[in-house]
């Protein structure tokens, strides 16, 4: 495998078990990155694995609970132990639990701030440490990235993501903040915001509403078929984006070409805007 533009950077990824979090480590492998990927499901690692050999990459895998409260130190220490150093860092783990506020329970918002503020905020903790350890030992020349995954519904809302939208907001003020305080450490910090992707969270469906498990707990997720036609008949490109294409624009942010780019929010949504 020749050398690609991501040699000898080690990057950590969340949710990587399928999805867009899945293509993203496909794309960092292919560009020679070595890559811790996480997921809640070993089995789905192992074949991610597989696959990077395959091609000739480095896939490391950590399986876990990203809402566990050590995860985010557990996390970076193995990405220590096992490749010495942490450059890359993408926060991509997430679900839906959808309903309107008036439906919504304290378990239900709580869920959604855990996945995806209190989850990535640990995380980012971590990180934020040791690049500060490395920037005071001058081993800060080669920018550093970190890129959040939020969402069309973090940045204008929707209806019946009411907790969805707030925790996916809140990412987008973290990723602001600390472009604004890790400029110190040479590490640039941005955000995707997705629209309609094809994965397991938006696939169609008719009748009863297909449900994922999350730990003990199974979750609705899914829109129904005439609410996809209407979506994409909403996205100025006519049709909802692939995984591939969401990790492109996740890559954007780790290639040496975005290095004075930071405290971005870019949209993959096709031209939608809500």
């Amino acid at each position: 495998m020749s050398k690609g533009k991501l040699d000898g950077r080690v990057a950590l990824v969340t949710g990587a078990g399928q999805g867009i979090g899945r293509e993203i480590v496909l794309k960092l492998t292919a560009e020679s990155a070595l890559v811790l990927a996480n997921d809640l499901d070993a089995d789905r690692l192992a074949a991610l694995q597989a696959d990077v050999a395959r091609a000739g990459g480095t896939c490391e895998v950590f399986p876990g609970d990203v809402t566990e409260k050590d995860f985010g130190d557990r996390a970076l220490a193995e990405c220590l132990r096992r490749f010495g150093d942490l450059h890359i860092l993408i926060n991509n783990a997430g679900y839906i639990w959808n309903s309107r506020i008036v439906n919504q329970s304290d378990d239900q918002w709580y869920a959604m701030l855990d996945i995806h503020a209190t989850a990535p905020f640990r995380l980012l903790r971590a990180a934020g440490r040791h690049f500060r350890q490395m920037a005071k030992e001058g081993h800060a020349t080669q920018a550093r990235k970190v890129v959040n995954i939020s969402s069309i519904s973090g940045l204008f809302g929707e209806a019946t993501q009411f907790s969805y939208s707030a925790a996916k907001s809140a990412l987008v003020g973290m990723t602001r903040s600390l472009a604004k305080d890790w400029g110190r450490y040479n590490a640039t910090v941005n955000c995707v915001a997705f629209g309609f992707i094809e994965t397991r969270l938006t696939q169609a469906f008719e009748g009863e509403a297909p449900q994922i498990e999350i730990g003990d707990r199974k979750v609705k997720v899914g829109l129904d078929a005439a609410q996809v036609e209407l979506m994409k008949g909403l996205i100025p490109l006519g049709r909802a984006g692939t995984p591939q294409e969401g990790a492109g624009a996740v890559y954007l942010f780790c290639l040496p070409e975005s290095d004075f780019i930071s405290g971005e929010i870019v949209v993959a949504a096709g031209g939608l805007r809500m």
